[in-house]
């Protein structure tokens, strides 16, 4: 390695700081490498040292002499193999300077690194290879030679190997040549698969309130099957998914068991049982809402999660500029969750709630309970059943009936979204199917609900969000005034057209519930939205928000153009915290005798969708 060169004519890049002691760091680039830019200053040493406080003389020539190695590293991650790397502290090169005997004072560091010409790989080898081995693209002939991409394709050699049963596959040797006159990098790697492996014993420690009988029915590590990495994974998630641990951690002996087993050790680590928690949100058009919570995590030993939790929401009270959603609304349920339940990926819960809905359109005092099963296929995809029973009483101004279902919930939902709270890209889907049994006061019926959810990040840093929501809502079967209120569908307020008043598109009918035929309104039994967003990040904590909103309403279960739609508008702003963007946005009605004429406010944590 050649620490030092002499350049002259030639143009500089260069950055320059002013550290403690009036040190002047000064990184120059010549000839000018855009892209370099970014890579050397992270790789620097002695550029980090400008945020540490009052940094030593001793410091600086440490960081200057580690910088050589640090430097060169970075520019083989960008294919320069024949780059000249000088650091000189108050003009004398620092790895000339004993390390223990720096200066008193440091007046100037320049760091000039001269990076060469660029290498594209020649010969690229590695082997042997699992089958389906999909090496990266870029570890090609001809590619720029990055040194992460030799690197890259070593682990992707090694992970193949490993899903299907050579846990123990590793890189056995490696031969890395940069040919410099003709400015390119042969590179080739030798991989050794060993045994295959099936799954050994499992010893479990760290646990101290859950039951270990508990802790394998959960992960249900397949013992004596051949060794999957995906195995361990889902068994990890299983556990975490549970609430009832801080960590989980399968840790792999070093030495190969009996019989070419693979003996593990799962550590984990208890989370506190219990937890409080709550939440607040409001906007000028559905009021202000509370909600608590309390939740057991370990109710029975054996990771059973109980969850306590209350809801107020439609306050209107003294905050001014809420024009109101009818009358405040009033929720207390409760959950039971009971994991590996049958199958180690299989839930049992159980729900019950009861509640009261002081709507525009109606009033509604409810007790529901069911009980079923969820299965979580895979990280992404889960589904679940359940049976349960709704007994109601509903009050209109045309009539007031009671009611019974008897229901069964069907629901399966795709999650693809890279950060739940906050998504910059992937999709999201969910379906809910109930078919309900008029017992009493209600017709039989089909409900159906569609949410799908869409987000693409543009550029390399992903400021730029374009996101998409569409709802699709259908009740079949079921007359619209034999249909229970809360299952028919309106438009109107933050869950689908912001802008708009809530609940403010229904439908109208006559009917006649006895005394003679009257006019009612209701949701309808059909319902189509969409909600559009782009949003922009200005800073790492401050984003800002354009939006567009849709609804269409109609009477009939199938739409055929007869309902009506409304739309709003507006723009937000968003606040990152460790807990989700805090959101504000302002909304005016586009549709509408009072299109443009007002402004709905809305606040609350997470995005929208």
């Amino acid at each position: 390695m050649r620490n030092h060169a002499v350049v002259t004519g030639l143009s500089v890049f260069a950055l320059s700081t002013t550290a403690a002691f009036g040190q002047d760091i000064r990184l120059e680039i010549v000839p000018e490498a855009d892209q370099l830019e970014s890579v050397l200053e992270n790789s620097s040493l002695l550029i980090a040292l400008q945020d540490d406080e009052n940094p030593t003389p001793q410091d600086y020539v440490a960081a200057a002499r580690a910088d050589y190695r640090r430097l060169l590293t970075g520019l083989y991650s960008e294919g320069y193999y024949g780059g000249v790397v000088s650091i000189r502290v108050d003009g004398q090169e620092a790895a000339n300077i004993p390390p223990l005997d720096a200066p008193d004072r440091i007046g100037e560091v320049t760091i000039r690194v001269e990076p060469g010409p660029r290498f594209r790989f020649g010969r690229t080898e590695i082997a042997p290879l699992a089958p389906d081995t999909e090496l990266p693209e870029d570890f090609a002939p001809g590619k720029v030679a990055r040194a992460e991409e030799v690197r890259a394709a070593a682990r992707a050699g090694v992970e193949a190997w490993e899903a299907v049963g050579f846990a123990k596959a590793e890189v056995a040797g490696q031969e890395i040549v940069a040919d410099h006159p003709n400015e390119r990098l042969d590179a080739a790697v030798t991989l050794a698969p060993g045994p295959r492996l099936r799954f050994g014993t499992l010893t479990v420690t760290g646990n101290e309130d859950v039951r270990e009988e508990r802790i394998r029915a959960i992960a249900e590590l397949p013992v004596g099957r051949t060794y999957n990495p995906e195995d361990l994974k889902f068994a990890a998630t299983r556990l975490r998914r549970t609430g009832a641990f801080d960590s989980v951690a399968f840790i792999e002996s070093d030495e190969i068991g009996p019989d070419n087993t693979l003996p593990f050790e799962l550590t984990v680590s208890e989370s506190l049982p219990r937890r409080i928690g709550f939440g607040a949100e409001i906007s000028t058009v559905e009021g202000l809402g509370l909600s608590a919570f309390w939740l057991h995590r370990n109710l029975l030993g054996g990771a059973e999660r109980l969850r306590v939790e209350g809801e107020i929401s439609g306050i209107e009270g003294e905050v001014p500029g809420i024009t109101g959603s009818g009358g405040a609304d009033y929720r207390l349920a409760t959950s039971f969750n009971r994991p590996a339940t049958f199958r180690a990926d299989t839930d049992l819960f159980a729900e019950t709630e009861l509640k009261r809905e002081d709507e525009i359109d109606y009033k509604l005092d409810q007790f529901s309970a069911e009980i079923g099963l969820s299965r979580y296929v895979n990280e992404r995809f889960s589904h679940s059943a359940a049976v349960g029973i709704i007994t109601a009483r509903e009050e209109t101004e045309a009539r007031t009936r009671d009611y019974t279902l008897l229901t069964l919930p069907l629901d399966a939902t795709y999650d693809r979204r890279d950060v739940q709270l906050d998504a910059k890209n992937g999709f999201f889907v969910d379906a809910e199917v109930t078919p309900f049994l008029g017992v009493a006061g209600a017709d039989d019926g089909l409900r159906l609900y569609l949410d799908t959810r869409a987000y693409r990040s543009f550029g390399e840093t992903e400021r730029l969000t374009l996101a998409a929501r569409g709802q699709f809502g259908s009740v079949l079967a079921s007359d619209l005034a034999e249909t229970p209120a809360d299952f028919l569908f309106y438009s109107g307020g933050g869950g689908t057209v912001r802008g708009q008043d809530y609940q403010s598109l229904g439908v109208t009918y006559m009917d006649d519930f006895g005394d003679g035929p009257v006019t009612a309104r209701s949701g309808g039994k059909s319902f189509v939205g969409g909600q559009f967003e782009g949003r922009f990040q200005v800073t790492d904590k401050l984003g800002a928000v354009g939006f567009y909103d849709i609804g269409y309403v109609e009477a009939e279960g199938i739409p055929d153009g007869d309902g009506d739609y409304q739309a709003g508008a507006g723009a937000g702003i968003r606040y990152t915290t460790p807990i989700g963007p805090v959101r504000l946005d302002l909304a005016t009605p586009v549709t509408g005798d009072d299109a443009y004429e007002s402004v709905h406010v809305y606040i609350g944590i997470g995005q929208s969708f």
